[in-house]
């Protein structure tokens, strides 16, 4: 009788040792499909940024590399609002690398630069992830 319970209690850990073998295949082909684009591509993040996404599909989960300098510019991410008034809300904490990495969430992803008088010039850039 002991054989037998032996057995069972090995088919259960092959059992829970194929199901995260597949949770972690799932997981890695999700990240792995991720793109990474560089917004601007070559130009960087600058003004007139705003049609650079022509032509993209973008995925949730994409990853969005801004480069800039950062004594010259930064990155907020912005509301519908926000973005069409180029205001950033209070508190809200910019980013000031020069090289941000910001990875897109479902829906419309919304970025402006809130130096005074760039994201008016055109320093703006709106993301559709599907």
């Amino acid at each position: 009788m002991a054989a037998q319970g032996r057995g069972s209690a090995f088919r259960g850990n092959t059992a829970a040792v194929v199901a995260v073998v597949l949770l972690c295949v799932l997981l890695h082909s999700e990240f792995a499909e991720s793109a990474v684009y560089t917004v601007g591509d070559r130009g960087g993040w600058s003004f007139n940024s705003g049609n650079w996404p022509r032509g993209k599909r973008f995925r949730a989960g994409d990853v969005l590399v801004f480069k800039y300098s950062p004594k010259a510019h930064n990155v907020v991410p912005v509301s519908a609002a926000g973005y069409r008034s180029c205001s950033a809300p209070r508190g809200v904490r910019a980013l000031t690398s020069g090289n941000d990495r910001v990875t897109l969430k479902r829906g419309v992803n919304y970025f402006i630069c809130s130096f005074p008088g760039h994201c008016q010039a055109g320093m703006k850039v709106a993301i559709t992830a599907a």
